[in-house]
């Protein structure tokens, strides 16, 4: 008799300038379906993944959590090395490990964190195309500071999601939303249980408009309130968006959470 399927988790980093998001599409050419093609062929079966969240077309990842089953008998090297060999450049496996059947890439993550990258300057730059979102107006981080201060914590996001999102409910608990300054970089690093779709684009447009003087820096506490998308600011560029963490309970040490020297793409 032969064995049943096992369970891996993948760490996966990748460049999403390029791709039409993670999500399968008709044309073969989103990430899920890259990373599928090159599993199936190591495999020889086909394969199927799921994700811990379904990035956006433009958006990176340097620490998506991606699950499949199969029943090919491999060794580790080959879900990673081997892998690699077959992805576009912009895609690579960091890591591999075996899980029970209990584990789900999606359902199981307790947390996630997003990283967005702001580049200001009175002229675009053209390393940063792609990488970065861009702002030619000086923006007030002090305002900006307080009106991120309004954001954490528990509430219903409705007024920050995208009138596609399919979550059943718009209430997440954003547990981090800090704002720095590295060279011409600002930096937002956010933290939350679950992000709804457009969430993490749909606050740092609003915070960039309050940055910029076109709202006071107690619009954030009114949108929350009011709780309409229209209300709001325009979503904001992909370019500059990271998933850079993913965090499961024990036992599984699959994810990787962003530190303190964690390297800061783009800079």
């Amino acid at each position: 008799m032969s064995p049943g399927p096992r369970r891996f988790a993948l760490l996966l980093a990748y460049d999403g300038a390029g791709f039409p998001g993670w999500q399968t599409q008709p044309s073969g050419d989103a990430l899920q379906d890259r990373l599928e093609q090159a599993l199936s062929s190591i495999a020889a079966e086909p394969v199927a993944t799921v994700c811990a969240g379904r990035t956006d077309a433009g958006v990176h990842a340097l620490a998506q959590v991606v699950h499949f089953e199969t029943c090919a008998q491999r060794p580790k090297s080959a879900w990673v090395r081997g892998v690699n060999a077959l992805l576009p450049r912009q895609i690579a496996v960091q890591r591999v490990s075996e899980v029970d059947e209990a584990f789900h890439a999606r359902y199981g993550a307790t947390r996630r964190a997003y990283r967005y990258l702001l580049y200001r300057s009175a002229q675009r730059h053209p390393l940063y195309a792609g990488r970065a979102g861009w702002v030619f107006q000086p923006l007030d981080l002090d305002r900006m500071h307080e009106a991120a201060a309004a954001l954490l914590g528990e509430h219903d996001f409705s007024a920050f999601r995208s009138s596609q999102c399919q979550a059943k409910s718009p209430v997440r608990r954003l547990d981090r939303l800090e704002i720095r300054e590295r060279g011409p970089l600002v930096i937002f690093e956010l933290e939350a249980n679950a992000f709804l779709h457009h969430m993490v684009r749909n606050l740092v447009g609003a915070l960039v408009w309050i940055g910029i003087g076109r709202r006071p820096a107690g619009w954030t506490a009114e949108l929350l309130a009011a709780r309409d998308r229209r209300l709001a600011a325009p979503t904001f560029a992909p370019d500059g968006l990271y998933l850079t963490g993913v965090e499961y309970p024990p036992p599984y040490d699959v994810g990787s959470w962003p530190t303190a020297d964690q390297p800061l793409a783009a800079s």
